[in-house]
Formats: C-alpha cells, structure tokens, sequence
C-alpha cells in the first residue's frame, strides 16, 4: 500500500512531510504496541499507511491527529471506517495525561519536532502506556544508548527516567515519499514510574542537562556552573566516583543519587 495517489495534497516540507511508502516498514512498531482491541492516538498519520495497518490489526479506534488539513480531508475519503476519528491539530499541544494506560501511542514524527513530542509524551502520559515512534535514526540511538557510548547523553538518561526504550526497526529512505536525506528507526517506549517525585523532576533535569552541558568536561567541571565546586566534588565522592569522572559515564541511579547528594 503506497502513501500518497494522484488526487492527494502536495506534500509541505515545511511540515517535514516524508509519508511512508508500504505497511510492512511500520510492522515491528505495530507488533511491538499490541494494538488488537486498543484505542491508538496517531500522531501525524500523513497518507495513511499506518493507519492502515493499526486499523488491520485489530485496533478498536484510531484518532488521528494531523497538522495539514488538506491531508486530513484526504483521509476522510480515503477512511470510511467508522473506528477512525481525524482531527487537525499540533501533536505538541495534546493533553496526554488524558490518555488511559491501556491506550497506545504511534506516529511518524516530523524530524524537527520529534524530540519535543517525546519528551511530552513521557513527561505526561501514564505509567503503562506504551508508543512507537518513527525518528530520525540517531535521535533513536539517543534514546535507547547504554552508558558510555556515543549516543548517550541527557535525552538518554531522562527517557530512562520514565520509560523503557528500545530500537525496533531502522526504516532507509527509500521507504518514504519523498526520501528524506536521513535514516530512520522506530523506537519503542514503555511508560514506567519514575524514580523520583513529579515535584522534583524539573529540578532533576536540570540537573542531568547540566552534567552534560560540555561532554569534553568533566562532570565535575560542569558541575561548578551551578554549585560551589567543594561541595560538587563532595558529591561526586559520596557516590564513590573518580574524581575526573565524565558524566556519560553514570547510569540512571547515579544520577538519581547525585540529584538526593547536591
């Protein structure tokens, strides 16, 4: 099933439009939310094929949120299947927390907002839920690194926090319409509670994006940007680390004891 026919919209690249091509690119994402009897919020649903496929598999209703209304009116005719409900509106401005546990998230995000979308969506939905999500491949790699690789840093530690992630597909340009100059991968969230209180979390991100702020600099030498560095060094001590320590080299506890000794 190709993403776009002859009467569809013109596709915007300033809405960072790559549609999909075939079903079987989003297969593992839908495999991994296990949406049979499911309502699925669709984040940008674009030519439908992952609609589509949710649909396919089971899902009870999609509601699908779509920036570009000329795509929406599309789907609309493309759509008669009275599970499906489209909507135009800014995946950015959803109220998640509204969501239920039992609901699903899924979406092919638009490169330039995809962090964003994320962060709110594991900022806000509930404990339980879970998504899948089509992104950039290296905002995936962020998502899903182990301490110590390349790829680790804030955004990987702050996932942590409140999800479990992993890689499920890498997706090569060529399986959008138009091919985008990247590479692409779904990336699977679970929602988990996180291990601190919903009050301290600001400061707790604080805290993390700050370890990180120069990745050339020790976690100690980021420290002092924002505490007097006889008591960072202290800290960093209590835990038991090296002094020269970097913080890519801490896991989720770490930090989570850091933020309990600062």
């Amino acid at each position: 099933m190709t993403a776009s026919g002859k009467s569809d919209p013109p596709l915007r690249r300033s809405l960072g439009q790559h549609h999909l091509r075939r079903a079987e690119s989003a297969s593992p994402a839908v495999d991994f939310l296990g949406v049979s009897g499911r309502t699925v919020i669709e984040i940008g649903p674009g030519g439908g094929v992952l609609t589509r496929l949710l649909l396919e598999r089971g899902a009870s209703r999609v509601i699908a949120c779509e920036l570009d209304p000329s795509w929406t009116f599309a789907l609309r005719r493309r759509f008669p299947d009275r599970r499906i409900r489209l909507a135009v509106g800014d995946a950015c401005d959803l109220s998640y927390e509204r969501a239920p546990a039992a609901a699903r998230i899924a979406g092919n995000l638009p490169y330039n907002v995809a962090t964003r979308i994320v962060s709110r969506v594991l900022e806000r939905a509930p404990v339980g839920l879970r998504a899948a999500f089509l992104v950039q491949r290296e905002v995936a790699d962020r998502l899903t690194a182990a301490p110590g690789d390349g790829a680790y840093g804030a955004m990987t530690v702050l996932t942590r926090a409140r999800a479990a992630a992993r890689r499920l597909a890498v997706v090569m340009p060529g399986s959008f319409v138009p091919p985008p100059a990247v590479t692409s991968a779904f990336v699977g969230l679970e929602r988990v509670a996180p291990p601190i209180e919903e009050e301290e979390w600001l400061d707790f991100k604080a805290l993390v994006r700050t370890a990180f702020t120069r990745r050339r600099k020790t976690l100690l030498n980021n420290l002092v940007a924002v505490m007097e560095r006889p008591a960072a060094a202290a800290a960093i001590s209590a835990l038991g680390l090296p002094p020269m320590v970097r913080a890519e080299a801490l896991g989720l506890d770490e930090f989570v004891e850091l933020f309990r000794v600062c």
